[in-house]
């Protein structure tokens, strides 16, 4: 399914004021009896849209609806190669089975996953119309090896978007995570398709938290935290996806050009663990030491036994040592 049917969307648009409605109402809406309205709205229940109904009242979505829009996007964007989907199984495989195909900066956003994914093939809980989910396609001429300090790269980009949207405090925590007070606001997967001594694709997936469902929010398996509590009003996805089109852009292209060198002060500015005592998971082994920041190919530095060694890619996972 890549949207919803009509009559979804007409029920969508009707419940998004976060006003109630009644099945009477609804049902001559949609053209079907009362009893078929329950169905419609269990089916907009079932991508994780917090919709209730009291005895009298009605229907009503917990919280008012702004649906992502094209236009409004591009505008703060400046950009033209955006998709606005309602229904994928992920943006980033949606990038990924159009490479090579792509400009540079081709972005893709959807209102739901029915497949997001995380970092080690985890699952990224993705409600309706409530967070970000965001691709966006980079070619990198220079090859893989430039690709592996992207993600700290990115990370500096989503920040930097926020910022701009006045959200402060937000940090870094190596490789692909994004923390507010300890709890994480959103996370970054990059996918790369590339051969050696060739032109590097890759897509670079980023979920967001915006407006986490209670409901929804019961199914992930740590601290979360999301902007709409962070910040003194609802955080606008139109915006905020205009706003990291830009980032990134601009960033991408100073990134391919220097690598990560200039933005190593930035990192460190944000890194959440920085000159903390870490555990260092690898593969089955678990490395104590203090965290120490970065290097210029992407690497964490961990400080063991007065000693600084690098540690990057594969089976990797970093955690304070007192959690």
């Amino acid at each position: 399914m890549s949207e919803l049917n009509d009559q979804g969307n007409k029920l969508l648009k009707l419940l998004a004021d976060g006003e109630f409605h009644s099945g009477e109402k609804i049902g001559e809406l949609l053209g079907v009896s009362r009893t078929s309205v329950n169905n419609y709205i269990k089916a907009l229940q079932e991508i994780g849209l917090d919709i209730y109904k009291v005895t009298g009242k009605g229907y009503c979505s917990a919280t008012p609806l702004t649906l992502l829009d094209k236009n409004i996007i591009k505008q703060v964007s400046g950009f033209e190669h955006i998709h606005v989907e309602q229904i994928l199984s992920s943006t980033n495989q949606y990038l990924l089975e159009k490479v090579p195909d792509l400009n540079n900066g081709q972005t893709c956003i959807a209102e739901y996953q029915a497949a997001g994914r995380g970092r080690r093939g985890r699952e990224w809980v993705s409600p309706f119309a409530s967070h970000l989910y965001f691709s966006m396609y980079w070619r990198l001429d220079a090859g893989i090896d430039r690709a592996s300090g992207l993600s700290l790269l990115v990370g500096i980009a989503v920040v930097n978007a926020l910022e701009k949207l006045g959200i402060q405090g937000v940090g870094l925590k190596w490789p692909n995570d994004l923390y507010y007070q300890g709890k994480k606001l959103a996370g970054i997967l990059i996918e790369l398709q590339a051969q050696a001594s060739d032109a590097c694709h890759s897509v670079i997936g980023i979920g967001i938290n915006v407006r986490m469902p209670a409901e929804q929010g019961k199914l992930i398996d740590q601290p979360w935290i999301d902007l709409n509590t962070i910040n003194t009003k609802p955080v606008d996805r139109n915006q905020l996806s205009g706003l990291l089109i830009k980032e990134l852009q601009s960033l991408l292209a100073s990134y391919e050009e220097k690598g990560l060198a200039p933005f190593l002060a930035r990192w460190f500015e944000l890194d959440c663990f920085i000159n903390q005592q870490v555990n260092l998971i690898v593969a089955d082994n678990v490395q104590k030491g203090i965290c120490r920041g970065i290097n210029e190919q992407g690497a964490l530095l961990l400080e063991i036994d007065n000693e600084v060694k690098p540690y990057i890619g594969g089976e990797i996972s970093l955690r304070l040592a007192n959690n």
